[in-house]
């Protein structure tokens, strides 16, 4: 019985500590890393289409941009959804 009761403290103390962490404000390098965050998760997928899409390309005969820009659009659209997700589980 005695470890249910320390466990039940500690876990009363964690829910404590975590309630705290969500009233205080936020800080100017939470900001920056938050944005660089959002930028990342809606740049890389872009880059990431340029650069495979530019390769596939580079394999067809004949000067050809379909899958560049076809997989650049899709990596807007894959970032813009990274960003949608990570900002609602984030609010």
């Amino acid at each position: 019985m005695n470890d249910r009761n320390k466990l039940i403290d500690q876990t009363r103390r964690d829910v404590q500590h975590l309630n705290e962490r969500e009233r205080r404000p936020a800080t100017l390098i939470g900001i920056i890393f938050y944005g660089g965050t959002l930028g990342l998760l809606f740049v890389v997928p872009i880059v990431g289409g340029a650069y495979l899409g530019r390769w596939l390309d580079s394999l067809a005969a004949g000067y050809s941009v379909r899958w560049t820009v076809s997989l650049i659009v899709l990596g807007v659209i894959v970032g813009g959804y990274n960003v949608y997700r990570f900002v609602k589980d984030k609010l």
